[in-house]
């Protein structure tokens, strides 16, 4: 029975490419003739459930769709029976496959995520205290919320904390909802809560048994399904140049009500994987877009509340539904015309024409920011990144026309081009895809000069202000600040009390980075009064409004991109 089993998953495994004349019925008879089999191990219940995921989201026919739901929903009581059974459960944890229904989730979050799986889903979310790994933080944490136990904190080696805890909490099992609830009260802000509940190390379970944020069972409610009669589009035939030309893609703003359902369903969508990015924990719901961008493909990118801003660079982050299914996610941090984007397609959607909304995506992010440069850093390209290594992605971007900023790795990459195109069979090897992934990819188009920014990095930028501080300010970051917001106050003649804190606040990272330029102080007064602006919309409602001031001023880009591209050697 189990062979034969594996064998009909084996066989669905390969038709889930199965596109064209009777694609439909044959994958439609290969679900039909796996409904009631049971399954004998974690490892081929993840193949079957992941396969079912892919059929759902590029389904041949509406009938391979429902089959597909139908199936899916009996993977829970699958769960519970392979549990009752003391099997062996680790492929479950696997960041690849975590997140299926029926089966618990434990990781460590930072506190916004924590306080919003908190709120979100109650009771179904528990946690577990290492007393052990991190006494000394709870010694240090605790007494803010939990009267005179320093008498025992500070002189005592035993300090039962777990009988403390359960006390303050007023029950056994309430003790991290009753911290959630301590932290929420205190009046700090979100960085600094983040700092005292993040030092704690407190692992916290979801219970996915029936929930909805599992991959089982996440949907975005749709009324019409791309059925795939065709098959489906490979990257060969896709071709970023023709993408970025080709007329804008209709958004539509959504309210803030509907903006808060996309950011919980992409919240939860990288939670249940394991996963976590700044611009989805911290998104803003005011401010979130949709693209209808074809073959049942729905593209969503919002940005970040003023007060949540990186300093210098806008960002902006996303999500992709393919037929309801969440099937990627992504990240865009840009700077005047550059930008750099992270791309990342969840594992069981890789082979579903990942080329085509990649290309939709940077279509949608150039409408939004009118940037000319598309960046991609190394890590995505296979740096510190074996999947990516594994899976070839340097060749990805390559195939699309991204080149490489640094001239040795683009000699390498048309050697092997070469070798390529002699023998058609050549492979490059890991060894020379890890040196190729070393350094970052670009995309230019449009008017802008080519190769302006090969060598650019806002990191060069941090680099060159630490060392500022330390050479004329002894190493202290106050007495920097405090410089440089005056002399550029002085210069722009503003009054700072009457700026917003979110402007102040834009106003001190601007004015320490302004502070790097030479002869800043000489610039004319209109130049000027146009970076002043530039430093108020950093704080407006959209931070696209900041990014197209940005890319009309080619004076300061030039100053900002010849301290980025300086590359200090650090002694």
């Amino acid at each position: 029975m189990t062979k034969s089993l594996a064998a009909q998953v084996e066989q669905l495994e390969a038709l889930r490419r199965d596109y064209g004349p009777g694609a439909a019925e044959r994958v439609e008879r290969q679900l039909s003739a796996v409904q009631h089999f049971h399954f004998p191990t974690a490892d081929l219940l993840v193949r079957f459930h992941d396969t079912l995921l892919f059929l759902r989201a590029f389904p041949q026919s509406r009938a391979v769709a429902k089959l597909a739901d139908h199936l899916l929903a009996m993977v829970e009581p699958e769960v519970e029976c392979l549990r009752a059974a003391g099997a062996d459960l680790e492929s479950f944890d696997l960041e690849p496959y975590s997140g299926i229904a029926g089966t618990v989730l434990a990781e460590e979050h930072t506190y916004e995520v924590a306080e919003w799986l908190a709120r979100r889903y109650g009771k179904q979310v528990t946690a577990e205290f290492n007393v052990d790994d991190n006494y000394s933080k709870l010694i240090n944490a605790l007494p803010r919320f939990m009267p005179l136990i320093e008498d025992d904190t500070f002189v005592e080696p035993d300090v039962p904390f777990a009988d403390l805890l359960s006390a303050a909490a007023g029950a056994k099992g309430r003790e991290w909802h009753w911290l959630m609830e301590q932290l929420g009260r205190l009046p700090l802000s979100p960085k600094d809560k983040t700092e005292i509940y993040d030092a704690l190390g407190i692992e916290v379970q979801l219970d996915l048994r029936g929930s909805p944020a599992s991959r089982t069972y996440a949907r975005h409610p749709t009324e019409h399904l791309f059925l795939h009669k065709e098959p489906l589009i490979p990257r060969k035939q896709v071709s970023l140049a023709d993408e970025l030309a080709s007329p804008e893609i209709p958004l539509r703003k959504l309210a803030h009500a509907e903006g808060e359902q996309i950011l919980d369903l992409a919240r939860e969508a990288l939670v249940v994987r394991q996963r976590e990015l700044y611009g989805t924990t911290r998104g803003d719901a005011e401010h979130v877009y949709e693209a209808e961008v074809g073959r049942g493909v729905l593209i969503y990118v919002w940005g970040l509340p003023p007060d949540r801003r990186l300093p210098l660079r806008a960002y902006h982050a996303g999500c992709t539904f393919k037929n309801g299914v969440p099937i990627n996610y992504l990240e865009a941090i840009s700077l005047f015309d550059w930008l750099e984007v992270g791309f990342n397609t969840f594992y069981t959607y890789r082979d579903g024409e990942t080329a085509w909304t990649y290309a939709k995506v940077l279509h949608l992010l150039h409408q939004l920011t009118g940037v000319s440069c598309f960046s991609v850093y190394p890590y995505q390209l296979g740096h510190d990144n074996e999947e990516a290594i594994q899976s070839g992605a340097f060749w990805f971007y390559r195939k699309l026309g991204f080149r490489p900023g640094r001239q040795e790795l683009l000699a390498l990459t048309e050697a092997e081009e070469r070798k390529i195109a002699r023998n058609p069979k050549h492979r490059t090897s890991a060894r020379t895809l890890r040196r190729l992934a070393a350094g970052h990819v670009f995309y230019e188009f449009g008017n802008a000069p080519r190769g302006l920014y090969d060598s650019f990095s806002t990191r060069n930028i941090q680099l060159a202000t630490q060392r500022r501080m330390t050479e004329c300010f002894g190493g202290n970051a106050e007495k920097m600040r405090s410089a440089s917001i005056e002399s550029i106050a002085g210069n722009f003649r503003v009054e700072l009390e009457e700026m917003l804190d979110v402007e102040r606040t834009a106003f001190s990272d601007f004015a320490v980075a302004l502070s790097l330029i030479p002869k800043f102080e000489q610039w004319p007064k209109d130049r000027k009064q146009e970076a002043l602006e530039i430093i108020k919309a950093k704080a407006a409602p959209e931070e696209t409004t900041y990014l197209r001031l940005l890319q009309k001023q080619e004076e300061l880009k030039r100053a900002f991109v010849a301290v980025g591209s300086a590359k200090p050697a650090l002694e």
